[in-house]
């Protein structure tokens, strides 16, 4: 069998393995009565919210209430492949009322969350108020401009699969215009600038450049056309969570992919089209923001000092002080490890918080033991630059290139919510791997919606 034939095929083999451990997981059927219990109310439903409720609903003596802004759980790690035309929408998102398992006791609610009273124990929220005994809360962060909100408008960021629709269309549109432009514009339209150097930028600049040259080489006639991404850092390593022998690599397999990495770099404006670095100015089309984040404004809800980032510092059994029935998880948490080093705003981070939040709950309720104070366990960091290429870290065990990324990808599978998504993202993955093709090249909006160089939408290549 051939190198290019045996990567998939070990990628859909230990991809049905994960598939097979994880199918048992499942949904409990709904009944409409609700039962008198400890009302325990999660609020956010990303990795953190999620474990947390999944470890309480249908638990005897809870009742539970789950509060998101979106009906949705949503694996972020991936979504930059739909951005990217790698993935769908739904490929990484899971209903939530299909995913809870719940009872006449556990209920999810859509809205926003937008105050909490502590003295009564209330959630406001925009449908009204909800009261609790317990409270848990997982509202994640949004991205950081570092006091420039003003740049958010030309460097959006990418929290949301509104956000990834949005790249997607401003990425592809890039593409559509370059077909039709001149030389000179055409430059302008093919340059790709990322801000932040960290897991997301790293893993995004990798998907365009492939994504730019499968384009340019199959769908469009521009033979002569080169895509530019630029990488900007204004640390002196990309991925400075992991060693820097990994770095290195990381920043070896970008450059074979062309990409431009720029250490060491300081933004100081971005306009529309134009990138301001403090030695250079950088004439673009797209701008992403992978930067920076800041806690959702928690800290204000609950009338407290936040911390970095608008973090909030919690005890060693993430409750706030003075409060023990709030806990706080996820990147809105300031949680220490035994060292007293910030816990990092990892997904395994948040997940494994929301087991031992709703555990702690539990243990409550059953009037037994408080729980030993949170102790993170860190199985490894992972990241993919690209087709087979990959930095994984496992302690003193480093491992790079294919062997790395079958693992980055088994990995990604087994953690994703549902088991149609493992199957549909496990199935997209070997097909793309074998054929270079991206699926979901699609643009979504109307005229309005594409920023083209006349009022006709972009006529497509023939054939």
């Amino acid at each position: 069998m051939k190198r290019s034939q045996a990567a998939p095929a070990l990628l859909a083999a230990l991809a049905g393995t994960a598939l097979l451990l994880s199918a048992r997981r499942g949904t409990a059927p709904r009944q409409q009565r609700r039962r008198a219990g400890c009302r325990v109310v999660v609020v956010g439903a990303g990795f953190g919210g999620l474990h947390a409720a999944l470890r309480l609903a249908g638990k005897p003596g809870v009742d539970l209430t789950v509060i998101d802004a979106h009906n949705h759980h949503l694996f972020q790690p991936l979504l930059y492949q739909v951005a990217t035309a790698a993935l769908a929408p739904s490929d990484i998102a899971s209903p939530l009322r299909g995913t809870i398992p719940a009872d006449g006791s556990t209920r999810v609610l859509m809205g926003s969350v937008t105050g909490i009273d502590t003295a009564s124990r209330h959630v406001a929220w925009d449908g009204g108020s909800v009261p609790y005994d317990e409270l848990i809360i997982a509202t994640g962060s949004t991205p950081s401009y570092f006091g420039h909100d003003d740049w958010a408008r030309a460097a959006p960021g990418l929290k949301t699969l509104d956000d990834a629709l949005h790249l997607r269309r401003r990425i592809l549109m890039a593409f559509e215009r370059a077909s039709r432009a001149g030389s000179a514009e055409r430059g302008r339209l093919l340059t790709f600038v990322l801000i932040g150097g960290g897991p997301t930028g790293v893993e995004m600049a990798g998907s365009i450049a492939e994504l730019a040259h499968d384009l340019l080489r199959h769908d469009y006639d521009m033979p002569d056309a080169k895509a530019r991404i630029v990488l900007i850092e204004a640390g002196d390593r990309v991925l400075p969570e992991f060693a820097p022998d990994l770095s290195q690599n990381a920043a070896d397999a970008l450059g074979q992919l062309g990409v431009d990495i720029r250490t060491g770099t300081r933004v100081t404006g971005i306009e529309e089209g134009v990138v301001h670095l403090h030695d250079e100015t950088l004439a673009v089309e797209t701008v992403i923001w992978t930067a920076g984040t800041a806690a959702t404004p928690v800290a204000d809800w609950l009338g407290v000092k936040p911390g970095h980032g608008g973090r909030v510092p919690v005890g060693a059994d993430l409750s706030v002080a003075g409060h023990p029935e709030v806990r706080i998880i996820g990147d809105a948490s300031l949680a220490k490890d035994a060292q007293g080093k910030p816990l990092p705003g990892l997904a395994p981070v948040a997940k494994q918080q929301g087991c031992y939040a709703a555990d702690a709950i539990l243990r409550r309720l059953r009037r037994g033991r408080a729980p030993a104070p949170f102790a993170y366990r860190d199985y490894g960091t992972l990241a993919t630059i690209g087709r087979g290429r990959a930095v994984a870290e496992f302690g003193r065990v480093h491992l790079t290139g294919e062997v790395a990324w079958l693992l980055w990808a088994v990995a990604h599978i087994f953690f994703l919510i549902g088991f149609r998504n493992r199957v549909m993202v496990s199935a997209q993955w070997a097909f793309a791997y074998a054929t270079r093709q991206r699926t979901d090249r699609v643009i979504i909006g109307g005229p309005a919606a594409w920023p083209a160089l006349s009022g006709q939408p972009p006529v497509a290549k023939p054939g």
